[in-house]
């Protein structure tokens, strides 16, 4: 059987499943696509490409609809719309959607209703609930949240770049846009991120930031509710610089771990409590096990970049005593040393994760108040069904393994 009749019969057996092709010819579907991981309803336009075996698109979903679409090994909850572009290895939930011109790699994560416009790229994002992006963005390596429903979210405006790669050319540099403790809550202030601006990694900002537009942010927010105030982004003097010969350290290395222990906190959250909401159909529980493995993949990547880092260290040092002689400060090259010498003891932490009964108190108080809910609901309304008090309870728990990942570095 040529390739072509092979293609026809595999798109054949799509449609024979309820799949909806319009034009079949146009459509082409790899042989690792598992004809029964498309759910019936489906709908899937001119020029579309399938392929993976862990490919999964659930009901009512719709792949194409304003130009072209790939998905390779992505997971597609209920109803989600990916208008056009590149899909791979990254999972939607119920709602999500991109517009098209998308480029959307690896180790990317949209929960419920969260989406992106036009011509977006992502790689290793994650967007809690509701988070929406407009046009013309690239916003790699971060962790956003906030916000309580449809008509109050988080959002990035158009033309918005995270800057994650340094003139050291490192990647330490993802940031954190809100928090994992609260944002899973979806009781916190949205964080609003002004067009045509950007955010040089690795930042954290808090709930109810608003950054305006036209800026680009070099610092932490950490307090709540503030239009920013933003320092100017000229240096007032020039200086020198030489690559590889790092300065202060300590907000890199505490951003990096504070924003692992997040992801770790995540992972726990989808093992413990996502589960027991997402166990229903065979396409919700492709998406339970495909946000997993996105997730996974972002912690690895991210001790990946810090152990780089690490690698660097010695090297800045060298530099560092070529340019001001043996009597280096303590601050930053002796720190640097420290770090380098006490990563492997780090590393081995942060591999082995959070221990298993921390903050089990506040653990058992939220997961008691979870499995009474309505197994059945959607998360947004399953989470609104746990009483304040619980969610606090929640959010403590969630926070002692954020805590746990930060402390590797005092």
């Amino acid at each position: 059987m040529s390739d072509s009749s092979a293609n026809e019969e595999r798109v054949r057996n799509l449609v024979e499943r309820g799949v909806i092709i319009p034009y079949p010819s146009s459509v082409e579907v790899d042989d690792s696509v598992q004809p029964e991981r498309i759910a019936p309803g489906v709908i899937i336009h001119t020029g579309c490409r399938l392929a993976g075996h862990q490919t999964s698109i659930g009901p009512s979903s719709e792949i194409g609809a304003e130009a072209p679409a790939t998905i390779q090994d992505c997971q597609i909850g209920k109803g989600v719309s990916l208008k056009g572009g590149f899909f791979s290895e990254a999972c939607f939930l119920d709602g999500s959607n991109m517009g098209s011109g998308a480029h959307v790699r690896g180790g990317t994560l949209l929960e419920e209703e969260a989406g992106g416009a036009h011509t977006v790229g992502f790689k290793q994002t994650i967007f809690l609930p509701l988070v929406t992006a407009g046009s013309l963005i690239n916003f790699c390596d971060c962790t956003m949240a906030g916000g309580t429903g449809r008509k109050n979210h988080s959002e990035i405006g158009s033309s918005y770049i995270h800057f994650n790669f340094t003139p050291h050319q490192d990647k330490a540099t993802a940031s954190l846009i809100g928090d994992v403790p609260r944002g899973v809550m979806l009781d916190r202030p949205p964080i609003f991120l002004g067009g045509q601006g950007g955010l040089v990694g690795p930042a954290r900002i808090a709930y109810g930031t608003v950054v305006p537009a036209g800026v680009i942010c070099r610092q932490d927010i950490l307090e709540e509710n503030q239009l920013a105030a933003v320092r100017p982004a000229a240096i007032p003097e020039s200086r020198r610089f030489v690559q590889g010969m790092y300065r202060n350290i300590n907000r890199i290395l505490r951003n990096n771990l504070i924003y692992i222990g997040n992801i770790q906190a995540l992972i726990v959250w989808y093992r413990s409590v996502r589960k027991r909401i997402m166990r229903g159909d065979p396409y919700t529980q492709a998406c339970w096990r495909g946000a997993l493995t996105r997730l996974e993949s972002v912690l690895e990547e991210r001790i990946k970049r810090l152990a780089e880092l690490a690698a660097r260290m010695p090297g800045s040092i060298l530099k560092a005593r070529s340019e001001f002689g043996e009597e280096l400060p303590e601050v930053p090259f002796g720190q640097q040393k420290i770090f380098a010498d006490q990563w492997p003891e780090i590393e081995c932490c942060l591999r082995a994760g959070p221990p298993p009964d921390l903050a089990a108190p506040e653990r058992d108080v939220f997961l008691s108040a979870w499995e009474k809910i309505d197994k059945t609901a959607a998360y947004p309304k399953a989470i609104a069904q746990v009483s304040p008090e619980a969610r606090c309870s929640g959010t403590a728990w969630l926070q002692a393994i954020v805590d746990s990942a930060a402390a590797l570095w005092k």
